[in-house]
This record gives C-alpha cells, sequence and structure tokens, in this order.
C-alpha cells in the first residue's frame, strides 16, 4: 500500500500496517520525513496532554464523538508507552503537558524511523503527488521525471495549510474536489490577531510577554499570557480562544478580547483598594498597591476610556474587564495550525472515503481543529493508528472477498 504524507499521521500509520505484515511505500514532496513535527519540537516536543478524558475531549469541539472514538483506540497513556517503546521516556511539565525528557523532536523522529525502516517500511522524498492517471494509478513528480505507482490502498495524509515550507500546503485540495469530495475551506487555527495598537505602546511594548492575565471570548474563560507583537497579539491563551475569535471576525469584521489584568482578586476587593488612593499619580498607587505594571499597565491605558480611569468602581471594572478589539486574523501561512479541510462525513469509521474505496484520509487534511497543548498531536497520532487499522482491515476483508 501507499502513504502520502510523511507527517505523525502517516507514519503512525505506515507502522500500524507495516507491524500487520503488509509492505507500506510512504511519499513525500519534502527532502526529509516529519518536518512540521521537527520544526514544533525545537523548544520542546509537546507530544500530549495529561488532563482527564472527560476534560480532554471537549477540547475537539464539534469533532469530539470522532476523537472519543479515536482516543479509546490510542489514548494519550498509549501514546507515552509507544514513545517509551522507541526508547524515549516522557515527563508531565507544571502545566500538564507531557513531553519527552530531552525535550527533542529529533531523536524521537530518528528513533521513528530506524523502527519503521526494520519493519520494511520505504520511504520515497521529494515525491510530489499530483493526482490518478487514466487507470487509476497515483501519479507522482519526482524532479522531471513522473511515476505512477498502482496500490491495493492509499492513505493521504498531507497535512492542511499552515507553515506551508514543512509540506503543508494544502494543493490537495482541487485533486480531491475533482472527486466530488466536499471540502471545507481551509482556514487559519491556533493563530494571532491583528490588534490596531497606538504608536505609544507598539514601540514600548512589542515583543513584550503579558504574564498571569484572564481572557475570555464567547462564553469561554481561562488564565494564561500571551505575548504583544509589532501588529497584534500572539500567544498559547490566545490561540486557545482562537476558534471561535476567529469566527466572529469572519462574520462581524471584529472581535472582542475581554482581559481580566487581576484575575486573583475579587472585584469587590480590587474598589476597596482603589478608594485608598491620596494624591499619588495613578501609575504610581497602580504599581504600588496592585503591581501593575508594564504592558498590562499599558493595556488599561491603550483601551480604557479616560474618564473610566478617575473612579474606583468604574476603574476596577475595567481592570477585571477590560475590552480588547481585535480587527482581523493573522495569515494561515503563519498559523500553527489550520482548520477546515475534508468534512467527516465523507469518511466511514475505517476514515476511508465512501465514494473512493481503498482511499483513506487522515491528519490535519480532515476538517477538525484543536488547541495547541498537545492536543493536536495526540489528534493526528491518534487518528494514524486508526487509519492503519482500518487499511488493514479492508484490505483484509478484500482478500477473503467479504467486500
Amino acid at each position: 500500500m501507499a502513504i502520502v504524507g510523511a507527517g505523525p499521521a502517516g507514519l503512525m500509520a505506515a507502522e500500524i500496517v507495516a507491524a500487520a505484515g503488509l509492505r507500506v511505500a510512504v511519499f513525500d514532496h519534502t527532502p526529509t520525513p516529519a518536518r512540521k513535527l521537527l520544526l514544533a519540537g525545537r523548544g520542546g516536543l509537546n507530544l500530549t496532554h495529561s488532563e482527564p478524558l472527560d476534560r480532554f475531549l471537549p477540547r475537539y469541539g464539534a469533532a469530539e464523538p470522532l476523537f472519543r472514538r479515536l482516543l479509546a483506540g490510542f489514548s494519550p497513556d498509549d501514546l507515552r508507552g509507544w514513545a517509551a517503546g522507541l526508547g524515549i521516556e516522557t515527563f508531565v511539565g507544571s502545566s500538564g503537558r507531557v513531553f519527552p525528557v530531552q525535550m527533542k523532536a529529533s531523536t524521537l523522529v530518528r528513533a521513528w524511523l530506524r523502527r519503521l525502516d526494520g519493519l520494511g517500511v520505504t520511504l520515497h522524498s521529494r515525491h510530489r503527488w499530483t493526482g490518478w492517471d487514466e487507470a487509476g494509478a497515483l501519479t507522482f513528480r519526482n524532479g522531471e521525471e513522473t511515476i505512477t505507482v498502482a496500490p491495493r490502498a492509499t492513505l493521504l495524509a498531507l497535512g492542511g495549510a499552515s507553515w506551508p515550507r514543512t509540506g503543508s500546503d494544502g494543493g490537495w485540495v482541487p485533486l480531491l474536489e475533482g472527486l466530488g469530495v466536499e471540502v471545507a475551506p481551509l482556514v487559519p487555527s491556533n493563530m494571532g490577531f491583528e490588534v490596531p495598537w497606538s504608536d505609544h505602546l507598539r514601540s514600548r511594548f512589542a515583543g513584550q510577554p503579558v504574564k498571569s492575565v484572564g481572557l475570555s471570548a464567547a462564553g469561554r474563560r481561562l488564565k494564561g499570557e500571551f505575548v504583544i507583537t509589532e501588529t497584534g497579539i500572539e500567544g498559547g491563551a490566545v490561540y486557545a480562544l482562537s476558534a471561535p475569535l476567529r469566527d466572529a471576525i469572519t462574520a462581524e469584521g471584529w472581535a472582542t478580547l475581554t482581559l481580566d489584568l487581576l484575575p486573583d482578586m475579587a472585584e469587590a476587593e480590587l474598589v476597596k483598594r482603589l478608594r485608598r488612593r491620596g494624591a499619588e499619580s495613578l501609575s504610581t498607587f497602580l504599581k504600588k498597591s496592585l503591581s501593575l505594571t508594564g504592558p498590562r499597565a499599558a493595556l488599561l491605558r491603550e483601551f480604557a476610556p479616560a474618564a473610566d480611569l478617575t473612579d474606583p468602581v468604574t476603574l476596577a471594572r475595567q481592570i477585571k474587564g477590560l475590552s480588547v478589539v481585535l480587527t482581523g486574523v493573522r495569515p494561515i501561512e503563519r498559523a500553527i495550525s489550520s482548520a477546515g479541510g475534508v468534512r467527516l462525513p465523507e469518511l466511514d469509521e475505517r476514515l476511508m472515503l465512501t465514494r473512493r474505496p481503498g482511499l483513506f484520509l487522515a491528519g490535519e487534511m480532515l476538517d477538525w481543529e484543536a488547541p495547541t497543548g498537545g492536543y493536536l498531536l495526540q489528534g493526528c497520532f491518534a487518528m494514524g493508528v486508526a487509519a492503519g487499522k482500518g487499511i488493514v482491515e479492508w484490505l483484509g476483508m478484500r482478500i477473503s472477498g467479504a467486500e
């Protein structure tokens, strides 16, 4: 069989199928496999998360029913056990995220490729998939040469359209749409947003983190941090709310992100402290009495109406619920991941296209999204396992004549 795409989903499916004794060839148009995984792991590879499944599964939003089934077949604990089998020990960080002890993706990828090689998996780099020929065989371009391959089953695991320099460029969309497959538009996910900063704030605070704040949007609230950029905001806490914020901007042209600059202090206590202010300046008082300095204090002055800064009640209200207007979404090329892709109803329970038997799909090219924190990689690994098992089952049924 053939697997097109050498990312986590494709390589995991290759391992499952090869371990079942079937011959597997993996094709990828980049020079080296797992490029996006390697890039994501430069600062420490966040493999999965340790939180209980009743909190883990809702991270997948509308796709939760699918991932309830997928994670039953390959759970976060299973992923940690799989890594341990490669000689990669993992640990749970203070945030609950799971990382390799060595904090490197390259070590894991090398060990994984050795295992795949031992299973007889062949890897063909610099092979760009270009579709099918008239006989239904896969076609690839390798330099100036056109290559055809006629496997008994094919898995496409081509990624979305974020970080195109790693190989995920969305070039597969017209090829599948040509089959009549319904594909939701690819849009950025886990991305930054544009904010029309004043020149003062941009020049003074671009590049600085805003720590220990509360963020809320669309009824969701969390505590975390983000970074002020030249064009707006980026960071893990923002990514966790990126889907509803993106959808609001798509619908209305703007969205509101609400900040709690002092999330550990009740508003009533804040009012009480603000009423003790004497003749000192507001900035001095905020610094001494509330430790509200730097970018947090700058954000307060940037967005709170000047009249609200003079009254303890309205000032407390602004500190606890500062409205930041987002006016745009950063491009998909700069996003951590993408949403959209092949609609899930196009697939059966084995992740095979119902309209084209023998063609399986997995990974980010399907219509689902999840926040950073280990949920994305866990989803791709689990989907690769499910697709691999589905391929083995389907091929077995074909051989036995059951399908």
